[in-house]
């Protein structure tokens, strides 16, 4: 067990407050004996609370093609069939998991590839289990093409309390699957966008762990996408066979 980078400068800022605040109770306070246990209790949860969310395990990662990885440990809380509209534009199968406060909030790459598309969503700070998180809180939006030409897409989303999204990968980055591709801090969430067809190996309220959990196995090839029939569409083709049916003569002859 290793402490992120990304939690330097807030244990930093930790280990100051909670000196400055021993100070004070110390030099103004001297014979307040239980005020001083409850600051020195107050500061070691803090202290342990900062250590704790900013944790790194040593994890093994099990590369495979075939399979997606969990981007983040947490809960699934979606799964259904969805349109992604920002870059695949196509319907797809959205997982989605939420992270708590508690959780290890690294983020890591689903699959190997090569980074087809980054950009970076400023918005809202709905809480992460919304609906409308996913398309109106601030946001990144990742999609990886794999060797075999299969594209997943995935987002970081801020929630109520992460207001701040790290991310290390850009357009035309060729990643390791499982490897760290992102950060976010105090309770998040992050979707991730499949191909139909997608074998799903994970359940809704399941609990899943980053880089380790196989979230599904890939199609060798992925199913069509159907498209809705528009009314235009549907008169055209109603035309069309009504032109090719052969006409009955009504005309009768007479005796």
């Amino acid at each position: 067990m290793t402490f992120h980078k990304e939690g330097y400068t807030s244990l930093a800022i930790c280990i100051l407050f909670i000196f400055i605040l021993n100070a004070f109770i110390s030099f103004y306070f001297p014979e307040a004996h239980v005020v001083k246990w409850i600051v020195y209790i107050l500061s070691f949860l803090l202290f342990a609370i900062i250590v704790q969310f900013f944790r790194s395990p040593k994890i093994n990662i099990d590369a495979d093609d075939q399979y997606v990885l969990c981007p983040a440990d947490g809960k699934v809380v979606v799964i259904e069939e969805t349109v992604e509209t920002e870059f695949l534009k196509d319907k797809r199968i959205q997982l989605s998991v939420f992270m708590s406060p508690i959780n290890v909030h690294i983020n890591r790459n689903p699959i190997a590839g090569v980074v087809k598309y980054f950009k970076y969503n400023p918005g809202k700070y709905l809480v992460a289990w919304h609906p409308k998180s996913s398309t109106e809180n601030e946001r990144t939006t990742i999609a990886i093409e794999n060797k075999n030409g299969v594209t997943v897409l995935f987002r970081q989303i801020a929630g109520a309390l992460a207001r701040r999204i790290v991310w290390y990968v850009k357009e035309g980055d060729v990643v390791e699957q499982g490897a760290q591709f992102g950060f976010i801090k105090f309770g998040s969430r992050v979707d991730v966008f499949l191909p139909l067809g997608t074998e799903i190996k994970v359940e809704l309220g399941q609990v899943v762990k980053g880089g380790r959990t196989i979230l599904a196995q890939l199609a060798d090839k992925p199913a069509p996408v159907k498209t809705e029939t528009t009314k235009a569409e549907a008169g055209d083709a109603f035309e069309t066979v009504k032109a090719a049916r052969p006409v009955k003569n009504t005309i009768k002859k007479k005796a």
